[in-house]
């Protein structure tokens, strides 16, 4: 290319220079009377770049945080790229939009080029482009990460999605780690979450249905389910709550659950959260429907029962002899955290005579200096434990393990040599907290945690009749919960013999043909009948 065949470009007359506040007044922008400037976002684009350029300044004043790019689109006309500076990737606007405008403007004969359209979208090789004439859409869309570029002559803005900035990416989940499963975990990039489910289940019939909740923050929220699998009424209800939210901002998933769940104040949580995509795709497919939250590795699942939350992703990935048996521990180890402290505060306080002698003396031996009650006894002890294991979470995670291991050695250690607490109690409680970590939800675990103080105050006051009360209290508020309508016990209250191949029990894959019975009958079967190796009939889907 010869030297000089590049057209000279004009100077922009309003580059490298503010529009100072005081000359806006003086300037025509054909607003109503009596309407502030304080309300560009209730009118649309002018066709004028120093217009709206007057606009973008007032409507993101004092955000320094804001790009304002100047460039030529030709000779004759301006244009004016605007983003947030760390929420798109730089490198995408300057190989996809600046370069290629910039040179299709120098290559192009400056009398053709003026001819053309105000912007040849043909140049633009990013593959989301939007237009819109509304400051108040434009303004969203550059507050949700992408890039608008304005064209003098035009009285609309082209949007670019070019989302970006410094994001964790696609890690293993630190809360749900597996022996046996997939390692990659959802991240705090919403589309990447929604990435990860396609990449499992590949059809069209799983529908995202995306909204935005925060008057502030104006936060992604996308609802994921699969159509044919989950019941429709099931899905408008979901909608109709989520739309219903009036909140000034969203920060995570559990802003959403406590606004949406059906008992706000029962202790039991009525949905599932989980960072791993594997389990998100288990869920929809028995008919379930999942939210995602821009900024959250979290995803909420809804509706759950009980039994769900005593199961873990990789109960369906050993075979079910294994699985079974991992399983009956949970359930056992529930019952234990549940009720361990109070079964022995009540038998060492009421009921001396269920133990046998041996141990009844060796219980007394060791409690013969101990000036507390076992209810003291047992509450201080569970207090400080608890109070040990929020410290280990909270403490950096060098030294957090350390902190919580060594601390419940040296105080238990140090209170029965003091004659604070007798050895017993120490045992305990120690087999309460390790019963307690066995749960895979940890929402639910915590649920546990909680209803075994007030169970060992019912055992202190009342002993077993005290225990016999508290388990009837906590069976029939659970019969009676629900989530989103789906009762929290189905199963077994009500009674449905088909479900039973997946509660305690896990049935091997070949047995498990059907989806759970409160799916509805309409498309209830997964799977074949008769795979397990042995000669088969021929039977449809």
């Amino acid at each position: 290319m010869k030297k000089g065949r590049f057209p000279k470009l004009p100077k922009p007359p309003w580059s490298r220079r503010a529009i100072p506040a005081a000359d806006r007044k003086t300037r025509k922008f054909n607003v109503p009377k009596g309407l502030p400037e304080s309300s560009w976002l209730e009118q649309p684009l002018r066709s004028s770049v120093e217009d709206n350029l007057i606009a973008l300044r007032d409507i993101f004043k004092d955000c320094s945080d804001i790009v304002y790019r100047e460039l030529m689109i030709s000779p004759e006309r301006k244009g004016l790229l605007a983003y947030f500076e760390g929420t798109v990737k730089s490198e995408d606007l300057q190989d996809h939009i600046l370069r290629p405008v910039i040179l299709g403007m120098m290559l192009k004969d400056p009398e053709v080029n003026g001819k053309l359209e105000p912007l040849d979208e043909t140049r633009i090789s990013m593959s989301q482009t939007k237009t819109m004439d509304e400051w108040k859409m434009v303004s969203a869309a550059i507050l949700d990460g992408n890039a608008a570029l304005f064209v003098d002559g035009t009285p609309r803005a082209y949007i670019f999605s070019a989302k970006g900035g410094v994001r964790r990416g696609v890690e293993e989940p630190q809360t749900e780690s597996v022996i046996r499963g997939p390692r990659e975990g959802f991240t705090e990039t919403l589309r990447v979450n929604t990435a990860l489910l396609r990449f499992k289940l590949k059809t069209s019939k799983l529908k995202m249905y995306s909204m935005t909740i925060g008057t502030e923050t104006q936060t992604s929220v996308v609802l994921t389910y699969i159509e044919g699998i989950i019941d429709p009424k099931l899905v408008e209800d979901v909608k109709k709550r989520l739309s219903d939210i009036k909140i000034d901002g969203v920060l995570e998933t559990g802003y959403i659950e406590e606004l949406i769940e059906d008992h706000p104040f029962s202790p039991f949580p009525q949905m599932e959260y989980t960072e791993r995509p594997d389990t998100v795709t288990a869920q929809l497919l028995e008919g379930r429907f999942a939210i995602f939250v821009d900024g959250t590795p979290f995803a909420l699942i809804g509706p759950v029962t009980m039994w769900q939350m005593m199961q873990a992703s990789e109960d369906y990935y050993e075979r079910f002899f294994i699985s079974n048996m991992v399983r009956w521990i949970r359930f056992l180890f529930l019952i234990l955290a549940l009720f361990l402290p109070a079964l022995y505060v009540a038998v060492t306080t009421y009921h001396h005579d269920m133990l046998p002698t041996t141990l009844i003396l060796s219980i007394a031996a060791a409690r013969e200096s101990i000036p507390f009650p076992a209810l003291v006894e047992a509450l201080m002890m569970e207090i400080s434990f608890e109070a040990l294991r929020e410290a280990g979470i909270r403490l950096p995670k060098t030294v957090g393990q350390a902190v919580s291991i060594l601390g419940a050695l040296v105080i238990g250690q140090a209170s029965v040599q003091a004659g604070i607490v007798s050895a017993p109690m120490v045992i305990i409680v120690s087999l309460t907290g390790i019963a307690s970590f066995t749960i895979p939800r940890f929402n639910f675990a915590i649920t546990v945690r909680l209803l075994r103080f007030p169970i060992m105050l019912m055992a202190g006051l009342f002993g077993l009749f005290g225990i016999i009360i508290a388990t009837t209290l906590i069976a029939t508020h659970l019969t009676k919960l629900t989530s989103f309508g789906v009762p929290y016990m189905s199963g077994y209250s009500p009674y449905k013999h088909m479900d039973q191949k997946d509660i305690v029990v896990r049935a091997p894959w070949w047995k498990m043909t059907k989806r759970p019975s409160w799916i509805g009958k309409d498309n209830n079967k997964r799977a074949k009948e008769k795979m397990n190796g042995s000669p088969t009939t021929e039977e449809g889907w």
